[in-house]
């Protein structure tokens, strides 16, 4: 497995792909495009992903440390079945929006290659960083990114 700053992927540095989608455990959309001017960590995600248990914790801990400095997290589920994904939030402690892609439209544009993959958009909506699979540390790196771009 390669490690996070040496994931390729076609998105880096390009423009993220905008999407829209209900939020599962609150009210209302998340849109990439509400949150320009912002950092946006877009997490894709399963309830059957082993290391999104330890994940998730971690992006809440950013979550609660950036989002005044202008930190959004959104995490996009790309379970078959919507059926738990709102527990999985709650047993994990995410308060960030969570988004079931139903169609996998969002997945389309994305390209994750595994669960979880990570990107981070700047400010202008271009893609910084990607992480793909979650490792004990990790978060260390992925906080020194976010704050990199704030």
């Amino acid at each position: 497995m390669a490690s996070a700053n040496d994931a390729k992927h076609e998105l880096l540095n390009n423009a993220a792909p905008d999407f829209s989608g209900d939020i599962v455990n609150g009210k209302g959309k998340a849109a990439l495009a509400s949150w320009k001017g912002k950092v946006v960590l877009v997490d894709f995600w399963a309830t059957w992903c082993e290391p999104c248990k330890k994940s998730f914790p971690k992006l809440e801990e950013l979550r609660v440390k950036y989002n005044a400095s202008g930190l959004e997290i959104v995490a996009i589920s790309e379970d078959d079945e919507p059926n738990g994904i709102k527990e999985f939030g709650e047993n994990y402690g995410a308060k960030f929006p969570l988004v079931w892609d139903k169609d996998k439209s969002i997945a389309n544009k994305w390209h994750p290659p595994n669960m979880p993959s990570s990107f981070i958009v700047d400010k202008k909506g271009v893609v910084r960083f990607v992480h793909l699979g979650y490792h004990d540390g990790e978060e260390k790196e992925i906080e020194t990114e976010v704050k990199s771009l704030l």
